[in-house]
């Protein structure tokens, strides 16, 4: 029952949660609209605009904001992960380039020292 009512209500956001649905509910609230007015009740009128109007269509334009938004940011976030995963390669790459010019200055300072001890000892001689 819990995965069916998990489906259901994926299925109901999905559906309310776009500019069609925004039209329907603008559309059925409209067909209220001109026994309000004939009403002549100021109250009336701020009640239907209030309740029925505006909690109707903006209900399903809010959650399509929020679908937009929420892209978005998702976007920003991949880009993101990209650009880090892209970073890292490079970080790695120049360790790798550290690590050789580390083994090419051990093997000149070793060089180095050996000729340094020829020397001295040619000096000695």
């Amino acid at each position: 029952m819990k995965r069916f009512n998990l489906w259901l209500a994926e299925k109901i956001t999905r559906g309310v949660a776009t500019m069609w649905c925004a039209y329907i509910f603008a559309a059925i609230a409209l067909i209220s609209l001109p026994k309000a007015i004939a009403s002549g009740d100021s109250v009336v009128i701020i009640s239907w605009v209030a309740q029925t109007f505006l909690q109707l269509v903006l209900l399903s334009i809010i959650m399509v904001g929020q679908k937009v938004q929420s892209s978005a940011v998702e976007n920003k976030i991949n880009e993101t992960h990209a650009a880090s995963l892209a970073e890292f390669e490079l970080a790695k790459e120049a360790r790798g380039f550290a690590h050789s010019e580390i083994a090419q200055l051990r093997q000149l300072s070793q060089d180095m020292h050996t000729l340094m001890k020829e020397v001295e000892a040619k000096l000695k001689s």
